[in-house]
């Protein structure tokens, strides 16, 4: 037994060793995605749409292109937090990420809208409540000019003011014809019936609520200075905190919060004081939600069944990560992946996708068992092994995965995979930096931190074919290792190193020096390793 584990213990290492020695081929195009990261994709038809830039690709050709008449986006600060597509209507939620009392505040921006597969589009401001008057007295939180008074039923209720965009940004946006659903942290959820042009608070039932039906009243409740208050306020409420919204095919709207998922079956149609909503909560039974927070709702087009993300809220309460489907409207619920962190689901051909912190999960019988996907590895490069995968879309011939480390793309339901990266060119620059200067080779990212970043990547030219060697040494010029040593064809190429020395120890915080040496001459560069 003890000769057994020695050798796993040494097949381990010598795996760990080939994925570091990997070399691909690469191919940097100038039409090329902004960065790695792809939190947000939506596809229509054969073209596929991503974040954080609006790229988008038709027909999985080399090039990912940019639309005209963004500037918000290309020229300002508002990026692609979320995406929905509708035949040739399409809509865009934009956020931003300032700088607020030294943290990263995740903000509203704004929204983009076209109804002609994106050719032309038109923005639209992020609404805000306007400000209090001058005259309002903080000490009277709710006496109809501090706060906003509002109509559900035969009531009258008031609540905080909205008046700021950070910490709502549009996490969520659904549309059907010209109607969009938006779904925001503070702000909640918003609709506009005329395609973006203006936009309407929906009124959510509290989170002690189980229906909401204009023919009763409600409380909800707020923290003043205090004491508890009678007033409509996100801050005191899970379910006002919106993070998913979808519009099914029977057209019920879905609104997932952190206090669980609100379905209502006329949100789309009804006045906002008339709106009825059912809310289901977790309630630790086998047949329930796994856990309160729902951030992402699709629909499986062959059998119709809702899917939904869970995270936790509250896991002394018994919560678990995991997703749920449901095919009667929410009455009861199926679970799956218990223990998973998943970002998105997707489908495609009977297959289930489920993008998540830990992987991608795919299954192949609606549900009932998961495999998770190797390590993806296509011809030009591979997925890193601790990549988050984050979303999920499907066009007429492929799905495609969003990724911390690129984009994986397939047109066989996961058995063989293509890979985009940026893959920023060695001469010259791409789309978002066409004035990069030239280099013989470079290294990223740089710093490198193995224990954050898994690996670093080396890119080299080879102009003559024969033999090339790569080297790491230290800065008094002893080799640390090497991790290529071969003979290529003429091209451009990548290599990685997993901050490993020859012996198999983790190198010391410092600067080394890599040497790529190939037939006709011999390129360096510097990297930084930090932990």
């Amino acid at each position: 037994m003890k000769n057994m584990l020695l050798l796993l213990s040494v097949l381990v290492f010598a795996l760990d060793l080939s994925q570091a020695q990997s070399v691909y081929s690469v191919n940097s195009t100038f039409n090329s995605i902004r960065q790695n990261g792809v939190s947000s994709i939506e596809a229509g038809g054969d073209t596929v749409w991503i974040s954080p830039s609006l790229n988008f690709n038709i027909a999985n050709n080399a090039d990912w292109l940019l639309p005209t008449g963004i500037d918000s986006i290309l020229n300002s600060d508002g990026r692609v937090f979320s995406l929905s597509i509708d035949g040739p209507r399409m809509a865009v939620g934009l956020g931003y990420s300032p700088v607020v009392n030294d943290e990263t505040v995740p903000s509203a921006f704004g929204y983009y809208f076209s109804e002609n597969n994106g050719i032309t589009w038109t923005f639209s401001d992020f609404p805000l409540d306007e400000n209090p008057p001058d005259n309002c007295n903080d000490d009277l939180p709710y006496n109809g000019s501090c706060d906003i008074a509002f109509t559900y039923g035969d009531s009258t209720y008031f609540r905080t003011r909205i008046t700021v965009p950070q910490q709502s940004p549009p996490y969520s946006i659904a549309i059907k014809n010209n109607i969009a659903f938006s779904a925001n942290w503070a702000s909640g959820l918003l609709r506009s019936m005329d395609f973006g042009q203006t936009w309407e608070k929906i009124i959510l039932p509290p989170a002690t609520a189980q229906s909401m039906t204009p023919d009763n009243s409600y409380t909800w409740t707020s923290s003043f200075q205090g004491t508890t208050v009678a007033r409509y306020d996100p801050r005191s409420d899970l379910n006002l905190l919106g993070f998913a919204t979808f519009i099914d095919e029977s057209n019920q709207i879905w609104y997932g919060s952190a206090s669980g998922i609100n379905i209502s079956t006329d949100a789309i149609t009804t006045s906002t004081d008339s709106i009825n909503w059912r809310h289901v909560t977790f309630n630790g039974q086998a047949n329930g939600l796994l856990g309160n927070w729902v951030i992402d709702i699709n629909q499986e087009p062959i059998t119709g069944k809702i899917w939904m993300t869970n995270w936790v809220i509250d896991s002394q309460d018994g919560e678990q990560f995991g997703i749920v489907s449901t095919e009667n409207n929410g009455q009861t619920f199926e679970q799956h992946l218990i223990g998973e962190k998943i970002n998105d689901i997707g489908f495609k051909d009977g297959t289930i996708f489920a993008a998540g912190e830990n992987g991608l999960f795919i299954s192949r019988d609606n549900g009932k068992t998961w495999t998770k996907s190797p390590i993806i590895r296509s011809a030009n490069t591979f997925i890193k092994e601790s990549a988050e995968f984050f979303a999920v879309a499907s066009t007429s011939d492929r799905v495609w995965i969003g990724t911390s480390d690129g984009i994986a793309s397939t047109d066989d339901l996961g058995t063989t995979w293509e890979i985009t990266r940026v893959n920023f060119p060695l001469s010259g620059g791409n789309v978002f930096d066409p004035q990069a200067r030239s280099v013989e080779t470079f290294a990223y990212p740089n710093p490198f931190s193995p224990a954050l970043h898994e690996l670093i990547r080396i890119k080299f030219e080879v102009k003559q074919e024969g033999s090339v060697s790569v080297r790491i040494f230290d800065f008094g010029m002893n080799l640390v290792r090497e991790i290529v040593n071969d003979s290529f064809p003429i091209g451009e190429y990548e290599t990685v190193w997993d901050g490993i020395d020859a012996k198999g120890r983790k190198v010391a915080n410092a600067p080394y020096i890599y040497i790529v040496e190939m037939a006709d001459e011999t390129v360096n560069g510097k990297i930084l390793v930090v932990e």
